[in-house]
């Protein structure tokens, strides 16, 4: 059974509402365990038991939001001591235009050793049906792609 950790930051509730689509797609796929922390409650414990991670974050005046970054910056050397490395995903909430948030995320992983294992998926504006569907169909496509070792 592989694991697949959905990490969030959500202060408005649009990002919860994106990481909750994308565990419903996620959870569809067998042989694929979900977990869902808050990005203030995960930790490297979380990434060490997990072989996909899945950040969902809102861009915040432009940037990364603080708890994404928390949580990257808490988990970062820890990660590296561990020598662990899981393939991620990204998808961002914004109300501006994600560029900034994504350009910071990517960043920060450039010294992860994480490879990224899809395009940074960008939702604008408020949550509605389009942003769940897509949500939930990045959630299905990485468990699947996690399931058929593809990750």
């Amino acid at each position: 059974m592989k694991t697949l950790l959905i990490a969030y930051h959500s202060q408005s509730g649009a990002s919860a509402q994106l990481a909750r689509a994308a565990w419903r797609g996620a959870v569809m796929e067998p042989g694929v365990a979900v977990t869902v922390r808050r990005a203030w409650d995960a930790g490297v414990e979380d990434l060490a038991l997990a072989q996909g991670l899945l950040l969902v974050a809102a861009e915040n005046s432009g940037a990364l939001s603080g708890g994404m970054k928390d949580f990257l910056d808490r988990t970062f050397y820890p990660a590296i001591a561990r020598g662990l490395v899981l393939p991620y995903a990204l998808l961002v909430s914004a109300g501006n235009d994600g560029r900034g948030a994504v350009r910071q995320l990517e960043r920060i992983m450039s010294g992860y050793p994480f490879p990224a294992a899809a395009e940074p998926l960008v939702l604008r504006g408020e949550v509605g049906d389009a942003h769940l569907d897509a949500s939930r169909e990045l959630g299905a496509a990485f468990a699947a792609g996690l399931a058929m070792g593809i990750f």
